[in-house]
């Protein structure tokens, strides 16, 4: 017997039900924000009690999603309450009247069970019922015929009570022998021998949970929204946990229990499943938009995880696409809805990625020394951490050095990296890159001995190699070098 129970968090929010036209530009994309109108008009008969078991059986069709309730459905349980009411077996005695009525309902309308046959209206089609179809219905028969009856769920399951004196009875409704659970009931022929006996098992129902009738009669709002969500279906299960939070917003005496899903809460689940299912489906804007609707219509803190969680999304899909400027847009027009932490952490990715597209791009000095100057202010202003930041910088060293030994050669990119290191100090990416740097000099040092050597200039040769043992002292390269043409002026090659 299957009845959902949502985790709850009572909101306390004053104010939530609005009725009022749907905004324009949501109509066609997202779901309306206001309850229908019926559901205050209902939730306002449930006050203290409806005034009738019609009310009931109307509100409980409403909820079934039977419209009005005065369709055929309706016109099934008026036929149904005017053949109990007729019936010259109906026992005058309250505790057999509720168990005449219970195996009346099995034999006229209670069919099939179904654990996700929930709706009222879909009983007088095919017959199928499960807990919570069934209790609602024996309620409206049960008050038809004048018995206090209210509901009972348990962490998975709904029945009912019934008052008969100073007696409460528990009613299994899904079983027509489900009436006072756990007592023995035995069948006699007509001249009084015993033929047979039916037992139900008593459940444990230590955890249990009383409920007025329109807090029963919501549990088919629960399932049915449990129902769409597992097909994927968040847009419609918006409307009826509207209707459901609407419903029950007069209740003098609310139900407190894990089992039962606080509507304020459950409304708030739905609003922000609605808002996740476009998360998933890639459509972050739409989500953000969504986001500021519902906030405005129903506030929380959890609208703010959400947004920090779909705008971080959809920051991630531009910066990946390369679309920064786009991101920053974004970001901007958003920021007044994050907290400061939020939009710090977002405000760190996006510059991050900017600072990097930035340094990626570049081509000349004055690029690398822009780039620069944007790293040392995004660290001095906490945005980058000191690691990202020198980890940035030696990318742009790199770079600028590139540039400088195409534009003046190796000498040049070698003593800008070791000037570098003494302003910034050191670190394994630049030591290599000198190392790099001095190799590429030292072989085109040697390109230019090789050249003179080769034609025999062996004193221009010496002086090449020389200088450039004064200015790179440790290289073996250019010490054979030297060895090589002193031999040769020693003695030259005939």
């Amino acid at each position: 017997m299957r009845v959902i129970t949502f985790g709850m968090l009572f909101l306390g929010l004053l104010g939530w039900f609005r009725l009022g036209a749907q905004s324009p530009a949501a109509e066609g994309v997202f779901p309306g924000l206001d309850a229908d109108p019926q559901a205050l008009a209902y939730a306002r008969l449930g006050t203290s009690k409806p005034d009738s078991w019609q009310d009931l059986a109307r509100i409980a069709l409403w909820a079934s999603g039977d419209g009005s309730g005065t369709g055929r459905s309706m016109d099934r349980i008026l036929a149904a309450a005017a053949e109990l009411g007729a019936s010259p077996s109906l026992p005058v005695e309250d505790r057999e009247r509720g168990e005449f009525i219970l195996t009346f309902i099995h034999h006229n309308l209670l069919k099939n069970y179904s654990e996700r046959q929930t709706r009222l209206d879909e009983i007088f089609v095919n017959g199928r019922y499960n807990c919570v179809s069934s209790a609602v219905l024996y309620l409206i028969l049960a008050a038809s015929q004048g018995l206090e009856t209210w509901g009972v769920m348990t962490r998975d399951h709904a029945f009912v009570t019934v008052r008969a004196g100073k007696e409460t009875i528990d009613v299994e409704t899904t079983n027509p022998y489900g009436f006072d659970p756990g007592s023995r009931r035995e069948f006699h022929d007509e001249f009084g021998r015993l033929t047979g006996f039916a037992y139900v098992p008593a459940r444990n129902y230590r955890d249990r949970t009383n409920l007025s009738p329109l807090e029963l009669i919501s549990l088919i709002f629960t399932n049915r929204i449990f129902d769409l969500e597992a097909q994927g279906r968040y847009r419609d299960s918006v409307s009826l946990a509207l209707n459901r939070a609407a419903l029950l917003s007069q209740r003098r005496n609310p139900v407190s229990s894990p089992f039962f899903a606080d509507p304020n809460q459950d409304l708030l689940d739905r609003l922000l499943n609605f808002g996740v299912s476009l998360v998933k489906a890639g459509k972050e804007a739409d989500a953000l938009r969504w986001a500021a609707m519902a906030k405005a219509r129903y506030p929380h803190e959890k609208w703010e995880e959400f947004t920090y969680g779909a705008l971080h999304n959809l920051l991630v899909k531009l910066i990946r696409s390369q679309r920064l400027s786009e991101a920053r847009a974004v970001l901007d027009t958003q920021a007044s809805a994050q907290s400061r932490e939020n939009l710090e952490r977002l405000n760190v990715l996006l510059t991050d990625a900017e600072l990097a597209h930035q340094s990626s791009q570049i081509r000349t000095v004055q690029e690398a020394e822009a780039s620069l100057l944007a790293i040392n202010h995004a660290e001095n202003n906490h945005i980058l951490s000191r690691t990202r930041a020198e980890e940035m910088r030696t990318f742009v060293f790199l770079k600028e050095g590139e540039i400088l030994a195409a534009a003046q050669g190796w000498r040049e990119a070698a003593l800008f990296l070791e000037r570098t290191r003494e302003r910034y100090g050191s670190n394994p990416r630049l030591d290599r890159a000198l190392q790099v740097f001095r190799s590429n000099r030292v072989t085109e040092i040697h390109n230019r001995f090789a050249d003179l050597f080769n034609g025999k200039q062996y004193g221009a040769a010496l002086r090449v190699v020389q200088a450039g043992l004064a200015e790179l002292p440790g290289s073996r390269q250019l010490q054979s070098d030297l060895t090589q043409v002193e031999q040769a002026l020693r003695h030259p090659p005939r």
